[in-house]
């Protein structure tokens, strides 16, 4: 669902537009009657999936810690 609040609407009630969008709503701000801003929730942050980066290598000249580059390489099941 999507509403429309002008400025002056979003202003005295920011909280609450804050509270609708973190629970899902998306919420777009106008000025005079033109969309100017959207104020929504945020994209789920997705969880890393080991063997993502495979085929990838790291250059031979950086300057990390030899445990740090095998975590690297190795496999997750």
């Amino acid at each position: 669902m999507t509403a429309h609040v002008s400025i002056a609407q979003a202003k005295a009630g920011f909280a609450n537009l804050v509270s609708r969008a973190q629970a899902g709503e998306k919420i777009i701000v106008t000025r005079k009657g033109k969309p100017v801003a959207c104020i929504g929730p945020l994209a789920k942050p997705e969880a890393v999936v080991f063997g993502d980066l495979e085929g990838l290598y790291m250059a031979e000249d950086l300057s990390i810690p030899e445990e740090i580059i095998d975590e690297f390489y190795r496999k997750r099941s």
